[in-house]
């Protein structure tokens, strides 16, 4: 069993020899998967620091003001694809929503057509976080069995599924007096898999494997019964499909990939989303080259006040560069809310924070098991 190499990454488009050396970082670290205390502390101690100085501790819900928290917590994720001006929606993958309840199938099917959405798609929850109870939905019976996996009266949104080799997380900051935005952070993620060898059960190759043991919780609430599956010689099998780090994929700090070209391009996307100015943009992407030319991708999630630059997860990086890029990002989120507050913005307020966190996090726990 193996990930796949730098070699076959090359080969794929995903890599070329300028960004190979990076992918030989190896797929774990004792600094990986930190407590989430010692990983978050210094960014609630700093919240808590610069609230007091603001004198608003919900401060930094007004750094993207037409969005419900600021992106927070709560927020719809329709909400905010659905901002997107014209020219932003060009680079978004099409969508569309449904609140489940009777007859889901047929609506479903109808608000698809519509849209002139076609299987495969992602069947996700709007409200909701870390891929909790995203779906990858490739026949019509998936498709019926995904969306009865919901409780009733949950809004969902079914995007269609972008079937580009990469995924990237890039995130963008714009001060109000910026005339232009930066990418700060930029995330390669690949999913988790094992090789067959034509002997050995799922459960034994993911055994096999430092990093997927560890993680064998997330992945065996969603293989089921599979664990005693014996994949061929040399068939791969992807563990988990969402793409976050809390899921059990793997991140990768693709700074080296942030070009003035690519930077443009998100910078014109994001201005085209009214009073956006902190976030990140998930996008599948062709390949590396492309991306660095601001080319051939598609944004399948915008996140804002609540997202991370996920860069952080890679295995090499530090536990004090961690911290510094934490701080140094939401420290931002601060300062463009305070600038934004002078102009008229106005924050949540702590009781709206709170209740819109509770909300979601109850309706997280309605969700079905990721794909």
């Amino acid at each position: 069993m193996r990930l796949p190499n730098v070699s076959e990454l090359v080969s794929d488009g995903l890599l070329d020899r300028a960004a190979a050396s990076d992918a030989d970082t190896p797929a774990i670290s004792r600094l990986e998967f930190l407590p989430g205390w010692l990983v978050y502390g210094p960014v609630i101690a700093q919240w808590v620091a610069l609230g007091l100085w603001h004198r608003d501790l919900s401060l930094p819900t007004a750094a993207n003001p037409l969005i419900s928290t600021g992106g927070l917590c709560g927020e719809r994720k329709s909400q905010i694809l659905g901002l997107a001006g014209p020219a932003a929606r060009q680079w978004v993958a099409p969508w569309t929503t449904l609140v489940t309840g009777q007859d889901d199938f047929a609506r479903a099917s109808c608000a698809m057509m519509d849209s002139g959405l076609a299987l495969p798609v992602v069947v996700k929850p709007d409200i909701g976080c870390n891929g909790t109870g995203v779906r990858l939905v490739r026949d019509l019976a998936t498709l019926a069995e995904a969306l009865a996996a919901f409780p009733r009266g949950v809004t969902l949104v079914l995007q269609a599924f972008i079937d580009l080799p990469g995924e990237a997380g890039i995130f963008y900051i714009r001060h109000p007096d910026e005339a232009a935005g930066r990418v700060t952070s930029l995330t390669l993620k690949r999913p988790p898999s094992v090789v067959g060898d034509g002997v050995s059960t799922l459960r034994a190759l993911i055994d096999a494997d430092p990093r997927h043991r560890r993680l064998i919780d997330l992945y065996g609430a969603r293989l089921g019964a599979r664990h005693g599956e014996i994949p061929a010689a040399g068939a791969r099998v992807p563990l988990v499909f969402a793409g976050n780090h809390c899921k059990g994929s793997i991140f990768t700090n693709g700074a080296a990939e942030i070009t003035a070209a690519l930077t443009a391009r998100m910078d014109a996307i994001a201005k085209d989303i009214p009073q956006f100015h902190f976030g990140r943009f998930d996008v599948r992407f062709g390949s590396l080259a492309a991306l660095r030319r601001g080319e051939d991708f598609s944004i399948i999630e915008i996140n804002g006040v609540g997202s991370e630059a996920t860069h952080i997860w890679d295995p090499a990086t530090r536990l004090g560069a961690i911290w510094a890029d934490q701080l140094r990002h939401y420290g931002a989120a601060w300062a463009i809310a305070a600038a934004l507050r002078k102009e008229g913005a106005r924050p949540s307020g702590l009781r709206a924070m709170w209740r819109d966190w509770r909300a979601q996090i109850r309706l997280m726990a309605s969700y079905p098991v990721n794909d």
